[in-house]
């Protein structure tokens, strides 16, 4: 298990009945989690009732956050990282606290592989989102090709690289289709050093794409793998969907990169800490390649 307890200014102060109590800098939020089935019988009512916002999901779909007294957008950081917390609908603050264990990972190979007389590391960022891995991948001296179909997540995601004082490195920020993208990149016969990739459950691309991640993972895999370098750093799968375990996404790597280019493939859950009880949430799972 990979657990991101690293963090100064995020913490994860209590979970149960269903709910996270979570501390983003200043602010405490209690956010919906569907991996909490328990209850802590030893919850301390009065650190819940501190939440400055409660986000709670309606009957008929959605939600919103309740009780809300935060602004509208506020900045946490993560060692030399900024970024820019934002209260989103369907209950998101922009920035998924568990993926600091895999931006570590993944930042100490690309400083090694510097170390080791690389002069260049082309990453290749596909679902990026806000950009946590793009900041992480661009601040260890990556040049970062950042994918996303959502034009805003893409606009902030330059947002948080601003924070983190690289406005100037060398990213690329694309809106548009994963898969098709990839696509195109083969054709021109642009090559990565590596490459993330955080596919969501199910989703929508800009031209109307349906994407479920059953259906369509081990394809884009596949297509992704085309995308790398004769000598490739590393190959990194998250995924938030319960019904794809770790061991799944392990098998499609081996299948489509371990047995092609040798290395070692690895994955288990991601999890964060939570204070009150010292358990861990899972938080979803990966799976990691590295050449060596």
């Amino acid at each position: 298990m990979w657990i991101a307890d690293k963090w100064k200014e995020y913490r994860l102060l209590d979970a149960s009945d269903g709910e996270r109590l979570e501390k983003w800098g200043r602010y405490i939020l209690v956010r919906p989690d569907p991996q909490i089935i328990w209850t802590n019988p030893d919850a301390d009512p009065a650190l819940w009732k501190k939440a400055d916002a409660v986000y709670k999901r309606s009957k008929s779909g959605g939600g919103g956050w309740k009780e809300n007294r935060l602004p509208p957008e506020w900045q946490i950081g993560y060692g030399s990282l900024t970024f820019r917390i934002r209260p989103m609908g369907f209950k998101h603050t922009g920035l998924f606290p568990e993926q600091a264990a895999n931006w570590d990972w993944f930042s100490e190979i690309i400083r090694k592989g510097f170390a080791e007389g690389r002069k260049k590391i082309r990453v290749l960022n596909l679902f990026a989102y806000t950009g946590g891995a793009t900041v992480a991948a661009a601040a260890a001296g990556a040049e970062v090709c950042h994918v996303d179909a959502a034009k805003g997540m893409v606009a902030l995601a330059r947002e948080n690289a601003s924070l983190s004082g690289l406005s100037d490195a060398p990213v690329r920020y694309i809106v548009d289709d994963c898969r098709k993208f990839v696509e195109r990149e083969i054709r021109r016969g642009s090559r990565y050093d590596a490459v993330i990739m955080d596919p969501p459950s199910y989703g929508r691309g800009p031209g109307g794409e349906i994407w479920k991640i059953e259906e369509s993972a081990d394809g884009l895999i596949r297509l992704a793998v085309s995308c790398l370098t004769d000598e490739p750093l590393f190959f990194l799968v998250n995924s938030y969907t319960t019904g794809l375990s770790p061991l799944t996404m392990k098998y499609i790597i081996d299948l489509s990169l371990t047995s092609r280019k040798g290395g070692y493939c690895e994955a288990s859950e991601t999890a964060l800490p939570v204070e009150s009880t010292g358990g861990l949430l899972p938080c979803g799972a990966s799976a990691r390649w590295t050449a060596k």
